[in-house]
């Protein structure tokens, strides 16, 4: 046992020498937005669904002609401003008549997303606006050149969208239909503007959205986001201080200035120390369901395309959103690809699914549902998706094929950090205790210290091993896995994990890691979850079941929910492992990894710190059956 101790802190010293590393790595001039994505290291080329028959149409209009600025009234009284660009005729002006509008909502300064904004405002608006649309990029309340405080989609923002929509529908230069754009944050306004059913919208296109930012985001099973969060708060506040660009004939602007640069003492810096100390904030209620799109959705129908990746903040949220959209009777698509945030906002790869790039999927969305025009919308599959481990594209009708069932695999006997791994079979086995001791660079060497900040690690270093395997990184954890496969085992959807543990505390955190051994010992990490112990609590009628088994757990992270364990207490964790779709081929092995720390992705309030840090034992066998349930593809 001390031999294997001796192995998981070599791994862990390794872990911190790969960090720096990376870390030291060329980086380039320093920006306050990340570059453009890069190709992704773990996306080998992959056959799409096939070639479509619709092709673009050409450009209407030589030029553009942009009016930054723009005043927007709310009915508060408050003026958000917008940059509209309009078409241009061959004189340089604009067309003299009205046009369908695609409007985008950012927090991230629109001078900034004019300027591509390093992929975070997707794709490139011109191509659009030739072809006869107006591109209208609105500020939200509190951002960029818009005044007033920002608090991230408070009821007031999200009731801006809607009157941002309602004001570009009802515009001179509008006909009256109006289209929304735009990845993350501005995926998330469209949705929220969608909510409000505003007049004129008739079709959204959102890449990388959540649906609940609790869950999706915030606090990944109960512990907080330290990776992407403060990088997130950092991007806003930081663009949010660029000086209003009409400041030199507007009077307004130095207001407007000085509101942002109090915002973070008003609404951020509260908001994370209430975090911090275990406040409200630590843990789910109203403040977050205000802000979740999933508040917002019941009964959405308006058309929507979305774009998902699988090591995408939102890796949980869009699939969630298609479902729902789904179950509304609304016309929704979705395509998700291996994609971290940085990739998937921009779009860049979107093309590999199949459909054309990610501008002519635009257009051929709006086109069909605001221009009425034919563009082949029946050959694009309600779900397309990259299947990891074959490395193909595939389509599907529902994202959870309940036809399929469940694949279930109890994990038994005995695991060792160091590397001695327990076994994942179809019955349960020996009886065994595995104990770890829970260290705090568990993580770092893996794709989810990449999915966790936003795609940086990507960014920084493209060719880092630790984004394509895992192996380094599981000596400091528990692992269990299958013989080699005979056949190919597949699953697509949500995946639980319940593990039947105690510990030397009255808490622990349990990062769960579902992952392929390759017959060379290449592992590559396909999906993760996380769970604090005390917030274990299940409920039922929240949860979701295929066949009687469990998928996906639903645990309300509550401070009344809290059940700290007792001294010998075994108790069994549900563990929400978020979704995927994948391939274990014959020959590979399915692996599940069990650690006590994510980082640089979480961590616990620092009243848990303490409790969190003690050695976790995991139980196996007929009497604890901890398994992992996969559904089938």
């Amino acid at each position: 046992m001390f031999h294997h101790y001796c192995r998981a802190l070599a791994a862990a010293a390794a872990l911190t020498a790969l960090l720096g590393a990376g870390l030291a790595a060329p980086t380039g001039p320093a920006s306050a937005v990340p570059a453009a994505p890069a190709a992704a290291p773990a996306a080998p080329a992959a056959a799409a669904p096939g070639a479509s028959r619709w092709e673009p149409r050409p450009e209407q209009y030589p030029g553009t002609v942009t009016t930054t600025d723009v005043p927007i009234k709310m009915d508060d009284g408050v003026v958000l401003r917008g940059d509209l660009t309009l078409p241009a005729k061959a004189d340089g002006t604009a067309v003299d008549r009205p046009v369908p509008v695609l409007v985008m909502i950012t927090a991230y300064n629109k001078t900034v997303i004019a300027g591509g904004g390093g992929g975070l405002a997707g794709t490139d608006a011109d191509f659009l606006i030739k072809r006869g649309y107006a591109y209208l990029v609105v500020d939200a309340r509190g951002t960029g050149s818009s005044p007033g405080a920002w608090e991230a989609f408070s009821a007031r923002e999200n009731k801006d969208a809607g009157k941002i929509v309602a004001w570009a529908h009802r515009q001179p230069w509008s006909n009256g239909k109006v289209g929304m754009v735009g990845p993350s944050y501005m995926g998330i306004s469209q949705l929220m503007a969608a909510g409000h059913h505003p007049p004129g919208l008739k079709a959204i296109f959102p890449q990388v959205p959540g649906i609940d930012v609790y869950r999706d985001v915030v606090a990944s099973g109960g512990q907080l986001d330290v990776g992407f969060i403060p990088l997130w708060l950092g991007l806003v506040h930081t663009t949010g201080l660029i000086p209003p660009a009409y400041a030199a004939d507007d009077p307004t602007a130095l207001g407007t200035l000085l509101e942002h640069l109090m915002g973070g003492g008003t609404f951020t810096l509260p908001l994370v120390l209430s975090a911090l100390t275990g406040g409200d904030s630590a843990y789910d209620g109203p403040f977050y369901r205000e802000r979740s799109v999933g508040s917002y959705l019941d009964d959405v129908t308006v058309p929507t395309f979305l774009v998902g990746g699988e090591f995408d903040l939102f890796q949980r949220g869009t699939p969630m959103i298609y479902e729902r959209l789904q179950r509304n009777g609304a016309p929704v698509k979705m395509i998700v690809g291996p994609w971290d945030h940085l990739q998937g906002s921009s779009g860049a790869d979107v093309a590999d699914a199949g459909y054309g790039t990610l501008a002519e999927l635009q257009l051929r969305w709006f086109d069909h549902w605001i221009k009425g025009r034919d563009t082949a919308l029946d050959e694009i599959a309600p779900i397309t998706y990259f299947e990891q481990g074959s490395d193909r594209w595939r389509t599907a009708r529902t994202w959870v094929d309940r036809r399929k069932g469940v694949h279930t695999r109890l994990l038994t006997g005995t695991s060792m950090q160091g590397g001695k791994a327990g076994g994942l079979g179809r019955r349960a086995g020996a009886a065994g205790e595995s104990t770890m001791l829970p260290l705090p660079v568990s993580g770092l060497c893996t794709r989810s210290a990449n999915q966790w900040t936003a795609g940086i690690m990507n960014q920084v270093w493209p060719a880092n091993p630790c984004l394509t395997d895992n192996a380094v990184n599981d000596y400091t954890g528990l692992t269990f896995q299958t013989a080699p496969l005979e056949r190919t085992v597949r699953f697509r959807g949500p995946i639980n994990a319940r593990l039947f543990v105690s510990s030397l505390g009255p808490d622990g955190m349990l990062a769960v890691a579902v992952e392929d051994v390759a017959p060379d010992g290449t592992v590559s990490r396909i999906t993760g979850g996380w769970q604090v112990i005390s917030q274990r609590k299940l409920v039922k009628s929240r949860s979701r079941y295929v066949d009687g088994q469990l998928i996906q757990p639903w645990h309300p992270f509550t401070k009344a929910a809290k059940q700290p364990l007792e001294a010998g207490q075994i108790v069994p964790v549900d563990v929400e492992i978020f979704p995927t779709a994948a391939a274990i081929r014959p020959g590979h092995r399915l692996r599940l990894t069990v650690q006590g720390y994510d980082v640089p992705h979480l961590l616990g309030t620092l009243p848990d710190i303490p409790t969190t840090a003690l050695p976790i034992t995991l139980h196996t066998g007929r009497k604890y059956p901890s398994r992992i349930s996969l559904p089938g593809s």
